[in-house]
């Protein structure tokens, strides 16, 4: 589970993350959509432990994050918008480094690198490689650490269509397995119907919940944001 309380986050001035409100289930997709600038990147690096939130409660699968920072940590894979790899290392090199830095079995990378269509590939070095076929190399380390919370920021912008596809299939297939899947994305035409829940985020801060079956026609539609719709993000049990 990732649960957020009253996270807010400042870079000198720019006041980005306002008070967020945002909790996430195991064994569902959580879409995260918003306009550039929203807050979503940031939040998703405040909870992969790339920042420090000014305040607020963060906690990864029960772990507070400012508490037990190992643990919590310990617990998700992170994805980033714009993965970058040493150009000279080969796909192989790459995943292998992160498959012993895991803990995972021999042979775990070179299986990795096989699920993401990457096999012949692997002895190729990462600076000649498509941008699409780095992105499916960012996959193949991010599903290494066999965590059960996934974050993903904009993982769809460099594949094509039909990886986007198997992209979609795996991220559904591992929340059904029970972990956490957040996913922060503008793509909502390919996201509709694929969800389990989406939170809009605007002006750094969970405005609403949308249904994931209308995602475009209801974020489109979405007129100013009323006072009462302050915290509606977290399903409380």
């Amino acid at each position: 589970m990732i649960f957020i309380r009253d996270l807010k986050k400042s870079f000198g001035r720019r006041t980005v993350v306002v008070g967020l409100d945002l909790q996430a289930e195991p064994g569902a997709v959580t879409l995260l959509v918003g306009e550039n600038g929203a807050g979503k990147t940031t939040t998703l690096r405040l909870l992969a432990g790339l920042g420090e939130p000014d305040s607020g409660i963060v906690a990864i699968a029960g772990h507070d994050l400012r508490k037990a920072r190992s643990a919590a940590l310990a617990e998700l894979s992170f994805l980033p918008q714009a993965p970058r790899f040493h150009p000279r290392l080969t796909a192989l090199q790459v995943a292998d480094f992160y498959a012993r830095l895991r803990g995972r079995p021999r042979g775990t990378a070179a299986q990795a690198l096989d699920q993401w269509g990457l096999a012949e590939f692997a002895g190729m070095p990462t600076g000649k490689l498509s941008g699409g076929l780095r992105q499916r190399l960012a996959l193949a380390v991010f599903t290494l650490a066999d965590a059960p919370v996934l974050l993903l920021d904009e993982p769809g912008l460099s594949l094509d269509p039909a990886w986007r596809e198997r992209l979609q299939q795996f991220l559904t297939s591992e929340a059904r397995s029970g972990r956490t899947v957040l996913v922060a994305t503008h793509l909502l035409g390919e996201w509709e119907g694929r969800a389990d829940r989406c939170l809009l985020m605007s002006d750094g801060k969970c405005a609403a919940e949308l249904p994931p079956d209308r995602l475009r026609e209801a974020f489109f539609q979405r007129g100013p944001l009323s006072s009462d719709a302050d915290r509606p993000c977290i399903a409380w049990v």
